[in-house]
C-alpha cells in the first residue's frame, strides 16, 4: 500500500512537471501610436478672420483706379475688397478733392473702374454706387454724358478728366492757344505729358 501511494504521488509530480514545461504561443505586443497633439487656436487666428487674412489662391480682383489719386493705374486686390482699399492701393486721394459722396464701404467687383474727381453728370450704373460731386465710381468703359470740349473747356473742367491734373490741364490750354485750337481729338497726342495710355483713357471723354 505504501509503495502504491509513493507511485501515485510520483505520477502526480511527473504530470505536474510536464504540464508546467509545455510550449505556449506568445503573441507580439501591440504597437501603440502616439496621438496627434491637440493644436489650440490662438485668439485672432480663427477661421474667417477679418481683413488681415490672406486671400485664397486666385481670390483676387482687378480694378482700375484713376482720376485724382496719387498713383492711378491697375490694382490687384483681394476678393471682397472695398472702395476704400482701392483708394489706399492707389496712394490715397489728392489733397483738396471732395469725396463726400463716394461710398468707400462699397464692395468692388472685378473689372470695375473707380474714377476720383470725375466730371459732373458722369453716368453711374444702378446699384449701391453713389454719384458724388467730387468723385464717382463706375465700371470700366463708362464715360461722361457729354464729352468735354478741348477748345472751350476751362482748366477746372479739364482737371476733372481722369489722369488730368492742374499742370496737364494748363498744357492742353497752352497747346490750343499756340495752334489755334484742336481740329481733332488725335491732336491730343501732341500735348506735352499725354502718352498713348493716357490718350486711350481720354479719347472717348473729349471732343475738339
Amino acid at each position: 500500500m505504501a509503495l502504491a501511494v509513493v507511485l501515485v504521488a510520483a505520477a502526480v509530480l511527473a504530470v505536474q512537471h510536464f504540464w508546467a514545461g509545455r510550449t505556449e504561443s506568445v503573441s507580439a505586443p501591440q504597437v501603440v501610436r502616439a496621438g496627434k497633439p491637440y493644436a489650440k487656436q490662438e485668439d485672432g487666428a480663427k477661421a474667417g478672420a477679418g481683413a488681415g487674412a490672406s486671400p485664397t489662391p486666385g481670390g483676387q480682383i482687378v480694378v482700375d483706379v484713376s482720376g485724382k489719386v496719387r498713383e492711378p493705374g491697375i490694382r490687384r486686390l483681394p476678393a471682397g475688397s472695398r472702395v476704400a482699399d482701392a483708394l489706399r492701393a492707389a496712394g490715397g486721394v489728392r489733397p483738396g478733392v471732395n469725396t463726400e459722396g463716394l461710398n468707400r464701404a462699397r464692395f468692388l467687383v472685378d473689372g470695375e473702374q473707380v474714377v476720383v474727381g470725375g466730371p459732373a453728370g458722369a453716368i453711374v450704373p444702378p446699384g449701391p454706387a453713389s454719384g458724388p460731386a467730387g468723385a464717382v465710381s463706375r465700371p470700366a468703359g463708362t464715360g461722361p454724358a457729354a464729352p468735354v470740349s478741348l477748345n472751350t473747356a476751362t482748366a477746372d473742367q479739364l482737371d476733372t478728366l481722369p489722369g488730368v491734373g492742374p499742370v496737364l490741364a494748363q498744357h492742353i490750354i497752352d497747346y490750343r492757344t499756340q495752334h489755334g485750337g484742336f481740329r481733332s481729338v488725335d491732336e491730343l497726342r501732341e500735348v506735352n505729358g499725354i502718352g498713348d495710355r493716357r490718350f486711350s483713357d481720354l479719347r472717348n471723354l473729349v471732343r475738339p
